[in-house]
């Protein structure tokens, strides 16, 4: 079912409270594997959730990455003790443009030092729009190592969201173990299952439910 692979997302700035409980009602009905909002809607999230099965995600560093590693720390410890059960962590672009792969690899292990106290899924967005072929390679390969649990496409925020190329790069470098998450401009049934047939675990969509729709009319 194609639910079990969409977390359904609302990101945006003017994002009203009745938006999140909306966002969060319709995804515990139709059994997705996760909604995924901005850090100050964690804690309303958590109580609408309470007792589904849908995961909580929340974003860290969103959507520029370029907080310095302590505050994405923070911010994640915080979203963790409000109820958060995954983390979309948008790595620090900039460093990786430079190739100063440490900086990004300690945002990284200071995020899963975390696990001391709390259980959780940690997901890397890379932004793959402004990112060469070897540096999508080189930070896939980083993640693996590091033994984050997805690698995450895109933002939203960027010239562009995810392509299929850029899920060919990641499944070239990565471990079996690290699964990955496509974002960003996910908007028809074609290009989710476009993305589930080469390897995407997750589909990250603001366009969730209409995709939930249209599969079951064509199934």
């Amino acid at each position: 079912m194609l639910a079990a692979y969409l977390d359904s997302t609302n990101l945006k700035p003017d994002c009203r409270r009745e938006d999140i409980v909306i966002l969060c009602t319709r995804a515990a009905e139709l059994n997705m594997a996760a909604v995924c909002i901005n850090p100050s809607r964690v804690p309303l999230a958590s109580n609408i959730l309470q007792g589904s099965k849908v995961g909580l995600c929340t974003v860290i560093g969103f959507p520029l990455g370029a907080t310095t590693a302590q505050i994405k720390r923070r911010e994640a410890e915080q979203a963790l003790s409000d109820g958060a059960s995954e983390l979309d962590l948008v790595i620090n672009i900039g460093a990786v443009k430079d190739h100063d792969f440490e900086v990004a690899a300690d945002e990284i292990k200071r995020l899963l030092l975390l696990r001391k106290d709390y259980e959780y899924l940690l997901k890397i967005i890379v932004e793959t729009a402004l990112l060469t072929v070897d540096e999508l390679k080189r930070m896939t390969a980083l993640i693996s190592d590091l033994g984050a649990d997805f690698i995450k496409t895109s933002t939203g925020f960027a010239s562009r969201g995810v392509s299929l190329d850029d899920i060919a790069i990641i499944n070239s470098s990565k471990k079996p173990e690290l699964k990955i998450k496509a974002s960003g401009g996910i908007k028809t049934l074609d290009s989710a299952l476009q993305l589930i047939n080469v390897g995407v675990d997750r589909i990250g969509s603001s366009n969730a439910e209409e995709l939930v729709a249209a599969y079951r009319a064509a199934h």
